[in-house]
């Protein structure tokens, strides 16, 4: 019984991590039309930005946090504005922007090495200890409720946005036919901008949840964001709610399958997951066939 308790709590948290990336990818490409890798990079600099001006700078950790997911969701739009957007004006294919972003990926993860080393850091260690609480038998830190619980605010408030507020209808119209929204007179291209920010500053969140629940490297970014696209590729690409409910029923298999095997079978089983889904249900589990 503890030992289930354990594996659910720690697929929860795991969950909620996977759900922020598969939460933000699905965002950028429901709009922009192609994978982004360079968001896993994104993703990294929010936990070294904390790193940064918590530590570096001394500023008060809530403070930090802020100015981190701002400066990432602040990269984010820089890099669409002149990157990605560029490109797109001059009709790239899916296949051209994503190579542009893997160099955006390799561009900062290099600089992140650079800045703050190679070297493995964990944000809870330089802040100081967590609690530990017990439920049914089963073990949570404090800064893993605080993860579960900002990653359910983050999925509901922007659940809420995108079904009742006009910059979600925007945006639904653009993911619809983006041609048809600009000709209805919608500012598709400054709203892409707006949800690259928005997307940039939900992996900055993730990237912070990771600093503090396991730890960064430069590399991490990658790792997260394939947990994210499995997810997203689960729920069905573009499918926002799906690639939630896509990131939780992947943590629950890696967990069960970590349990059973070891833990330098997860990579494998995430993989052999996607495998499975492309092979039966190539749209997702929760994506309507077209």
């Amino acid at each position: 019984m503890e030992l289930a308790v354990q594996i659910g709590l720690n697929a929860l948290i795991g969950g909620a991590i996977y759900a922020l990336v598969a939460l933000g990818f699905n965002l950028i490409y429901s709009t922009a039309r192609f994978f982004d890798v360079g968001y896993g990079a994104l993703a990294v600099v929010g936990g070294y930005g904390v790193l940064y001006f918590y530590k570096t700078l001394e500023l008060p950790l809530p403070v930090s946090i802020v100015l981190a997911v701002l400066f990432t969701g602040a990269l984010g739009w820089l890099i669409e504005r002149f990157v990605y957007r560029p490109m797109r004006q001059r009709k790239a294919s899916p296949t051209v922007l994503l190579i542009a972003s893997i160099g955006v990926l390799t561009v900062i993860q290099a600089v992140i090495a650079m800045v703050f080393t190679s070297q493995f850091q964990t944000l809870s260690r330089d802040i100081g200890a967590t609690r530990v609480f017990q439920i049914f038998g089963g073990a949570v830190t404090s800064v893993q409720i605080i993860i579960f619980l900002v990653a359910i605010a983050i999925m509901l408030a922007l659940a809420l946005t995108l079904k009742y507020s006009l910059f979600g209808k925007a945006i639904r119209a653009i993911a619809d036919d983006e041609e048809v929204a600009r000709i209805v007179g919608i500012p598709s291209e400054r709203l892409i901008g707006l949800v690259f920010f928005i997307g940039s500053a939900i992996a900055a969140v993730s990237g912070i949840a990771i600093g503090f629940d396991t730890g960064l490297q430069p590399t991490a970014g990658l790792t997260l964001l394939l947990g994210g696209i499995i997810a997203a590729i689960i729920g069905g690409v573009g499918n926002i709610r799906g690639g939630v409910a896509g990131a939780f029923i992947l943590a629950i298999i890696e967990n069960l399958g970590v349990w059973t095997f070891s833990g330098e079978w997860k990579t494998t089983i995430a993989f052999g997951v996607l495998t499975v889904v492309l092979l039966f249900r190539p749209q997702g589990l929760f994506q309507s066939r077209k």
